[in-house]
């Protein structure tokens, strides 16, 4: 044989080669089953038009710092550019006049 891929059959008796078998319903080439899409998150600020950032409730900025007080990214908080620039000044304000501690354990 030259050149050509040696067609092996599998358990049911049909000649499958490997990248047939990792093709999904779509017919994706690409397709890896250990690495699924993520559905992209949506802005929590921008879909919620009446929640307004504010630097005296710490509450509510918990959500956006990690167990060490650190700042989440936007990839963690889901956060659009704008509201993640709101939400980084928001929580240095209130770290500044101590409503949030800058580390925390």
């Amino acid at each position: 044989m030259k050149g050509g891929k040696i067609k092996m059959p599998d358990r049911k008796g049909n000649n499958k080669n490997s990248k047939d078998k990792r093709k999904n319903n779509n017919g994706d080439d690409d397709y890896n089953p250990r690495f699924r899409k993520m559905r992209k998150k949506v802005c929590f600020l921008c879909s919620n038009k009446e929640v307004e950032l504010d630097y005296k409730n710490p509450e509510q900025l918990k959500k956006f710092i990690n167990e060490k007080g650190k700042i989440l990214p936007r990839r963690a908080t889901g956060a659009c550019a704008k509201h993640q620039r709101r939400i980084t000044n928001t929580i240095k304000r209130a770290r500044h006049i101590a409503v949030l501690p800058y580390t925390q354990g």
